[in-house]
């Protein structure tokens, strides 16, 4: 049980005792995407049918660590006639890891329709350099993630760009999966902050807070497809960077809406 698929089945099985592989670990702590993906699935079994996910605010209030058991939880806050609030958490000997506010809602008549900006032009990802997966060098995540850099420059080169970006599609699966709103979590949480090509030389880096928000109703698209991925630093000093990103599909349409607070211990 080490695809990002058979995890969220297992948490849909038994979200009170799970155990996250090491497989999927990212220095002391397991992949935030992954965690988040697994915190989300216990939170919309809780909602009604008929209501997607239209945002998420993440908190990684610690490192969940990979091996050791870990429950999920969930409970609806509020229940309205179009919307449902709902906190998820997931909690490792006893103390929150990780902690996810969610709001969940049914479409309305409206007479306002905004088209989302076109993605951005980029080599084709068949034409991208990969991010290899090097053990205990890279992410051991890595092996499950494929990044194909089009956008600004890898970690550690020091290239001070303010965007940083490319394809990115989930590997390892036995047979390919439809793509909902737990695959888009791991898929745009893979990659590294956006402010590490600014440095030389290797240095921890993490997300602290995480909002994003749904395209709805969600395109139709398989874990084979590559996504595009692009993030943007608005501002970072002391130890932080503020970040914007967004995902689009292989074919230009947007998917989700990225923010991130990041740390950086350089």
């Amino acid at each position: 049980m080490t695809t990002f698929s058979s995890l969220l089945q297992a948490v849909r099985g038994n979200p009170a005792n799970l155990v996250i592989p090491e497989l999927w670990g990212q220095g002391r702590a397991s992949f935030g995407g992954l965690v988040a993906a697994l915190v989300y699935e216990t939170m919309k079994a809780q909602v009604v049918s008929g209501r997607p996910v239209r945002s998420l605010a993440v908190t990684f209030v610690g490192p969940a660590e990979p091996g050791v058991p870990i429950s999920f939880e969930a409970e609806v806050l509020r229940e309205g006639r179009a919307v449902s609030q709902v906190l998820g958490r997931a909690v490792q000997n006893g103390q929150v890891v990780t902690l996810i506010q969610g709001s969940f809602g049914g479409p309305r008549d409206s007479v306002i329709s905004v088209e989302a900006e076109p993605a951005p032009q980029v080599k084709p990802a068949k034409d991208c350099q990969e991010l290899p997966y090097i053990p205990k060098v890279t992410p051991e995540f890595t092996r499950y993630l494929a990044m194909r850099w089009a956008i600004g420059a890898m970690p550690y080169t020091g290239k001070p760009e303010r965007q940083m970006g490319g394809w990115v599609q989930l590997r390892g699966e036995e047979q390919p999966q439809a793509v909902t709103e737990a695959y888009l979590l791991a898929l745009v949480d893979a990659w590294p902050p956006a402010v590490l090509p600014h440095l030389k030389t290797p240095a921890p880096g993490s997300t602290l807070t995480w909002t994003i928000e749904f395209v709805q109703p969600l395109k139709q698209s398989s874990t084979d497809d590559w996504f595009l991925y692009r993030a943007h630093i608005e501002y970072a000093r002391d130890g932080y960077g503020h970040v914007a990103a967004a995902l689009w599909s292989d074919d230009g349409d947007l998917l989700a809406i990225s923010r991130q607070t990041v740390t950086v211990f350089a």
